[in-house]
Parts: C-alpha cells; sequence; structure tokens
C-alpha cells in the first residue's frame, strides 16, 4: 500500500474513533429526574438531577459532565424523603405509626370511654405537613338515665357541668319506706349507656323472733317496712356478740342477729388465779364464774427448776377446761407443800 494511501486510512479510522466517544443514559437515581433526556450525550454534555416533590438531596451531586471516555463520572447522589414533624400526643388516645416522612401514615384511635373527633388518619405531604386537622379523643357522654318510679338520684361528676361523661356516676335513692333493688349506683359507660338501674318497691319484713338468752327490746308484733330496725338485749351475766341492732333488708330479711353468750363457772374448788392482773381466790373472789371473753391465769409448778409459770384460760360462750399442769391441792399437801402461786417465777415458760 502506498505510504499515502495508508495515511488517508489512519486519518478516518481515528475520526471514526474520536466519533464513538459518547456517553450513554445516565444512571437513573431513585425519586429524581434529569433535565435532559436522551439515548446518548455528546463528550462535555451536562446533566443535573431534581429531586421529585416530598425528596430533598443528599450532601452528594447533582449535576454531571459526560468525560473524554465516554463514561459518567461515579454518582454519589440520593434522594431521601423528607420528614414530617412528629404529631403531638393524642389526650386519652395513641397514635400507630411506623415513620414520620414523606408518604408515611399516622392512625389515630382512643382510649375506651372516648370518641374520636377528626381524621382517623393523616398523612406525610410533599411539603413536610401532616394532612388535615389532627383529631381529639372527647368523653363519651350518657343521656339522663331513667329514673325509677318513687326514686330520687343524685349525680357524681368528675368535671363541673350538667353532661355526664364516661366515669361519672349517679347514685338512686328511694322514698322510704320502699326499698331499692339493685345497685345502688351506675355509672356511665364506655358505649354511652348507663351499667344499670334499680327499682324502689315495697319490702315488708315479719315480726322479728328473739334470739336466746336475750330479748327484743320495745318490739311490737306488726311487720316491718324496710330499713326499720329493733334493738336486742341479753340476760344478766351474758355477753352480747355482733351489734345490737337488726335492719330489716330490701330482701325482706332481717340483717344478722346478736348472740348472747354464757358465763363460765370455774372447775376448780381451790385455786388462786390472776385474774385482771390480780391474785384471786377461785372459791371466794370468782365463786360465780367469769363472763364470756375473759381469760384467768393458773399457776403451773415446774418440778425440775422448783419454779412456776401461768396458763391462760378463756371463757368460751359457758366453755372452760382447766389446764392439764393444774393441779388441785388436798388440805393436807396444803400444808405441807408451797402452793404455785407463791413460788418464783420460771424465766422460761414451760
Amino acid at each position: 500500500m502506498q505510504p499515502l494511501a495508508l495515511l488517508g486510512c489512519l486519518v478516518a479510522l481515528s475520526h471514526c474513533a474520536l466519533a464513538s466517544k459518547v456517553c450513554p443514559r445516565p444512571p437513573e437515581v431513585l425519586f429524581a429526574t434529569l433535565n435532559v433526556d436522551k439515548k446518548v450525550y455528546e463528550v462535555g454534555e451536562e446533566v443535573e438531577y431534581t429531586c421529585r416533590p416530598g425528596f430533598m438531596p443528599n450532601s452528594g451531586q447533582r449535576k454531571y459532565t459526560c468525560l473524554p471516555t465516554g463514561k459518567w463520572p461515579f454518582n454519589t447522589l440520593l434522594c431521601l424523603p423528607k420528614r414530617c414533624p412528629p404529631p403531638p400526643p393524642l389526650q386519652n388516645g395513641k397514635m400507630d405509626f411506623e415513620e414520620f416522612q414523606y408518604q408515611s401514615t399516622v392512625t389515630f384511635s382512643c382510649d375506651p370511654g372516648y370518641n374520636l373527633v377528626g381524621s382517623r388518619t393523616s398523612q406525610c405531604m410533599a411539603d413536610g405537613k401532616w394532612t388535615g386537622t389532627l383529631p381529639q379523643c372527647q368523653p363519651v357522654t350518657c343521656a339522663p338515665p331513667s329514673l325509677p318510679e318513687f326514686g330520687v338520684l343524685s349525680y357524681r361528676r368528675l368535671n363541673p357541668g350538667n353532661v355526664s361523661h364516661f366515669l361519672d356516676t349517679i347514685l338512686f335513692e328511694c322514698v322510704p319506706p320502699l326499698a331499692l333493688i339493685g345497685n345502688e349506683t351506675a355509672t356511665c359507660t364506655a358505649n354511652g349507656t348507663w351499667s344499670s338501674i334499680p327499682v324502689c318497691k315495697v319490702v315488708t319484713c315479719p315480726t322479728p323472733i328473739g334470739i336466746e338468752n336475750g330479748f327484743i327490746e320495745f318490739a311490737v308484733r306488726r311487720t316491718y317496712h324496710y330499713n326499720e330496725s329493733v334493738s336486742f338485749g341479753c340476760q344478766p351475766g351474758y355477753v352480747m356478740e355482733g351489734s345490737k341492732h337488726s335492719r330489716c333488708e330490701n330482701t325482706g330479711n332481717w340483717s344478722t342477729k346478736p348472740a348472747c353468750r354464757a358465763p363460765c363457772k370455774i372447775p376448780a374448788k381451790k385455786a388462786v388465779v390472776l385474774y385482771n392482773g390480780e391474785k384471786k381466790r377461785v372459791q371466794n373472789d370468782l365463786k360465780d364464774g367469769i363472763m364470756h371473753g375473759e381469760t384467768v391465769s393458773f399457776f403451773c409448778k415446774n418440778k425440775e427448776k422448783s419454779c412456776a409459770y401461768t396458763v391462760d384460760v378463756e371463757c368460751v360462750d359457758g366453755n372452760f377446761t382447766l389446764p392439764a399442769c393444774f393441779k388441785e391441792r388436798g388440805f393436807f399437801s396444803s400444808l405441807v407443800k408451797k402452793d404455785p402461786s407463791d413460788m418464783k417465777a420460771c424465766e422460761d415458760e414451760a
């Protein structure tokens, strides 16, 4: 080949090589657009990325130039979603969410006894603000309850005003002598209804019956109305256990009556005991016995230590049992042996 022809061929090849140095379409950046979008770009041509609405660029580069090598520089741009400020706490309610960024959704709900006023959801928009107006949780209200016939009621509201809200209570009473059947109080529930409404009825109790070893004070043989009461007393020497009064209840029955508990005779002919902190002789000072619930202490002998200790015995409704350690002394033993009540006290009780 002639030199001139070879030179021409080389120039043509060089021109072809230079003509092929173009850049392809720049790499896509998520959530971004290009100002110039085409299939090929000339060397030295510049493109610029713009983040879509709702997204903002990081510190990476936005503009890139097609290099003579036919490649684009390494892309460092990221488009990140904008963030919305956290919504303020929802009083008497809660918020369910995962993120506070563009297109995220917050769901609102109220605690039991409260109604949601406003939108149940809100979305973070491209401008960094939440849609709509944030909702409120307002307490459930209850309409005035039906009043039982011959009944009166009073309100106990947690907050001032004439409207009954969740957890407010009302107290029912019946005009005497009617009895209230049901709960005396009702509560405004989470579903806006009252928990219960009682009724007022005529209730009578039969003539009360007396108690063993006691009597009814000033009783008249008649039927008694609800809430009327009678009083009881005990025979001399007996102790009353329980309330002195019995009341006609709304069931038509009398409330629990008291009991008269019997005194106790001390089953020992001769003994020195402690009674109310003082030494007493059973045969003289306590010959009439002691009352129910009272206690006497017997002296018992510890032979090994030559000392005495005491054992308490209580009178329980006429029942009294001597302690096993107590030995009643005869006439002759009392002359020659020292009574345990006169012995020194043991350091430890046996």
